[in-house]
């Protein structure tokens, strides 16, 4: 029987959830000082109708904060512009495409917040609801370590081989590889790293964020159909509802449909150009600062780091010296490798 385990690090700026299955990380929330709250998964809006598109059945809606957000909706439930209803989260925005909403009921007054999101330990808590949630420098390594396995392309599997996951505009392509097979039993390791690898993707694009058309392209020939389902559906099910998930083709592909709803890790750490932005990076100097203030109790820490990135952290590690005491300095230097932050006793 699996079991799930919940951890919750908050950290300065920024919470990150964690939900593990059987030990390795399943789910990672992060939820940054400064998110817009109009925008947040399960926010409860009151969203004034901007423009009603009927050949596409949707309409653009004016939020709080003049953000925007976009809602289908019935034929016989066409909105009129201008009308303020009162609607629901149900995707946040993602790769420069609006937030998606669904219609409650009529509202009054202007566009606003009604009810924000639920916060991440009810968040958590909806995922294992039995679970405990760990806190304190256990989550903060927990979510560092799902950090770094969801902004990896090539990952192991276990029994042998590996799968490569890699988004595109379009869509999610994973790719199985198997490395060469030879020998009476390259049938079956074939069958079971297909196997594996189903649940494997399925544990993954939750830790990513990821979904929408999703491509799975097995190894090998001569498919075993029905087991290969029967192992999507039950890795898939924690998604439900909304996934969709196709036979495996003559190509010896898998196509499925996953839910989006949240936004990938990957657009929340890195910048467009898929390196970590300068937030990110202050983010986690402030931790390394956290981290060893609490080894090194008393001692004076400095962190070095480019210009920009100390831009962004010096008001975080005066929170940081609120509770810590003012004993973190920094060292900004332009020549400095952009990445790398590096923290030490002076």
């Amino acid at each position: 029987m699996s079991v799930r385990k919940l951890y919750l690090d908050a950290s300065i700026g920024e919470q990150r959830g964690v939900v593990t299955l059987d030990g390795r990380p399943e789910r990672l929330l992060i939820e940054r000082d400064g998110d817009a709250a109009a925008t947040r998964l399960g926010a409860r809006l009151a969203a004034r109708v901007r423009k009603v598109e009927p050949a596409f059945a949707s309409a653009f809606l004016e939020l709080a904060g003049g953000l925007e957000a976009l809602m289908s909706y019935k034929p016989d439930e066409r909105p009129v512009q201008g009308q303020l209803l009162e609607v629901e989260v149900r995707s946040e925005p993602r790769n420069g495409k609006l937030a998606t909403v669904r219609a409650i009921g009529p509202a009054e007054g202007q566009p606003r917040v009604i009810a924000p999101a639920p916060g991440l330990a009810d968040q958590l808590r909806a995922f294992a609801k039995d679970a405990e949630i760990t806190g304190g420098r256990v989550a903060r390594e927990m979510a560092d370590r799902a950090e770094a396995e969801a902004l990896e392309v090539f990952h192991p599997l276990p029994g042998g081989g590996d799968i490569a996951i890699e988004p595109t505009r379009a869509l999610v392509a994973i790719d199985v590889d198997l490395g060469e097979r030879k020998g009476p039993d390259a049938k079956r390791v074939t069958r079971q790293a297909n196997l594996t690898a189903l649940s494997e993707s399925a544990r993954l694009l939750r830790l990513k964020g990821l979904g929408g058309i999703v491509i799975l392209d097995l190894v090998g020939r001569g498919h075993d159909g029905n087991a290969l389902m029967t192992t999507a559906r039950a890795a898939f099910g924690p998604d439900n509802p909304g996934v969709s998930i196709g036979p495996v083709g003559r190509l010896g592909t898998m196509e499925l449909s996953i839910p989006r709803r949240g936004r990938a890790v990957a657009e929340i750490l890195n910048g467009p150009d898929g390196q970590p932005t300068d937030l990110t990076l202050a983010l986690r100097l402030v931790r390394g600062l956290q981290s060893e203030g609490e080894v090194q109790t008393g001692a004076r820490l400095t962190a070095a780091c480019t210009p920009a990135v100390a831009k962004l952290a010096q008001p975080l590690i005066a929170q940081l010296a609120d509770r810590m005491g003012a004993r973190f300095a920094l060292s900004p230097d332009p020549a400095w490798p952009r990445e790398r932050v590096e923290v030490r006793a002076q």
